[in-house]
């Protein structure tokens, strides 16, 4: 066998003996998540999540009839939000653009917490546990949530990350599906004008 040959088979055995270990271990998520969020630091991933996506929910009154429960154990009653600006995205642990867009939903959440903005991070992990322990684990400035009730069918999505911006009216103004970089002063001022 010729050099390069076992070279080749060395490099290619080497690559796939570390993404094994990363997917056994778990850790392929947070992997890809760190490459999507360098991607949306340095701005080659750019989501839209203004204007365009902004006009297609326009005057869509939301469905606030279901309960979710938070890391504390305590019920949350989505009506019980009316009159609040409600950002609500869907997310899992496993899920590599969900993990990428957290900490900038982290950032957002407390750069708006004196405002009357209430932030739902909707767990669709099979182990409420597992996000509970995830969101402890980073430090991030929000709580999680899981499902009480049935979701209603205008949040139903077949794809995560999955956004919902309410307005303090509870008109729907913003839903988009996909990662979003959330933590733009062009965003806080969205949620503001929607109060």
């Amino acid at each position: 066998m010729k050099t390069e040959t076992k070279k080749s088979l060395i490099q290619y055995g080497l690559f796939g003996a570390i993404a094994l270990i990363l997917y056994l271990t778990g850790l392929h998520t947070e992997v890809i998540g760190f490459a999507q969020r360098g991607l949306l630091a340095t701005g080659i991933m750019k989501p839209d999540v203004t204007e365009k996506t902004l006009a297609l929910n326009e005057h869509a009154k939301a469905d606030l009839n279901f309960q979710l429960l938070n890391s504390k154990g305590e019920t949350i009653y989505m009506e019980d939000l009316k009159g609040k600006v409600i950002f609500m995205n869907i997310w899992a642990t496993w899920c590599p653009p969900c993990v990428a867009e957290m900490p900038g939903i982290s950032e957002l959440s407390k750069s708006m917490e004196n405002e009357n903005v209430a932030f739902i991070m909707l767990s669709v992990d099979s182990s409420f546990d597992k996000a509970k322990k995830y969101n402890e684990n980073k430090g991030y400035h929000f709580d999680v949530h899981s499902l009480q009730t049935q979701l209603p069918d205008m949040f139903s999505t077949s794809g995560i990350p999955a956004t919902y911006v309410i307005d303090a009216r509870g008109t729907l103004a913003l839903t988009h599906i996909g990662i979003g970089d959330y933590d733009t002063n062009e965003f806080r001022d969205f949620l503001k004008s929607l109060m």
